[in-house]
């Protein structure tokens, strides 16, 4: 049958093919809020092109390494950490990433800048590619995990140097981290078994205290940046990267 036929078969078989294809909706371009989501709140990190939202942890400026690159937030060698120029409270965050092969990287959030590092301050959502990274082969500290505290589950990650969504919220103590569309983990802050799992447990000696418990201050700001580790190897790049504060 010619290609000529096949078309008028399909549509006596199904007439409104044509109509509703030509009425489907045009995939949102990147980088870009729509109305819906500007009136519910919602700002971007990273318009594709600039990066003034964000500056160096502990520095006024962006380290030179961090650049825009055809429409993705990029670095692809170790470098400083970055963190944006606003803190954040109670927040939804969204963002899309990948890295490449033995990648590792980590978004932090509630972070301060008292210590050296920005993880000697705040929880860690972590990012990685899941196969030859040694971080990924301990659930504990896999991508998604709560770094150190809660783990992550196999097979949602996609592979290195595909796309991933993350999803990070925060509201008040309850903290959710979302990896393409599955929720991985979700803890309550400053609760009686996070401080044990900090601190350890006096009782199980088996519960020894986790490195961030020798500070103090440690995952317990309400309010602080929204923070990116360039520190580790490998490329990683970001798009799509928005915020809105929950009220």
């Amino acid at each position: 049958m010619t290609r000529r036929l096949l078309t008028l078969a399909a549509l006596v078989l199904f007439p409104h093919a044509a109509s509703l294809a030509q009425s489907a909706p045009a995939t949102t371009p990147a980088n870009t809020l729509t109305a819906a989501e500007k009136k519910a709140g919602w700002t971007l990190l990273f318009d594709g092109t600039s990066l003034a939202a964000w500056r160096g942890y502990q520095q006024t400026d962006l380290p030179p390494e961090w650049k825009a690159v055809d429409g993705t937030m990029t670095k692809v060698k170790t470098t400083n950490d970055i963190v944006t120029r606003q803190q954040y409270g109670d927040f939804e965050l969204m963002l899309d990433w990948k890295l490449a092969l033995r990648g590792n990287a980590g978004i932090f959030y509630r972070a301060t800048e008292k210590e050296t590092k920005v993880y000697w301050s705040a929880p860690e959502y972590q990012l990685a590619e899941d196969s030859l990274t040694p971080d990924s082969r301990n659930p504990m500290t896999s991508v998604a995990a709560v770094y150190g505290f809660y783990p992550s589950k196999r097979g949602v990650v996609r592979r290195a140097g595909e796309w991933n969504s993350t999803r990070i919220v925060a509201k008040g103590p309850h903290v959710e981290h979302w990896l393409n569309g599955e929720l991985i983990a979700q803890y309550e802050l400053w609760s009686p078994e996070w401080l044990r799992t900090l601190r350890g447990d006096p009782t199980d000696p088996t519960k020894k205290p986790l490195k961030f418990a020798a500070y103090a201050d440690f995952g317990m700001a309400k309010k602080g940046f929204i923070a990116i580790q360039g520190d580790h190897d490998g490329e990683l790049s970001m798009r799509n990267i928005k915020i809105r504060e929950l009220k």
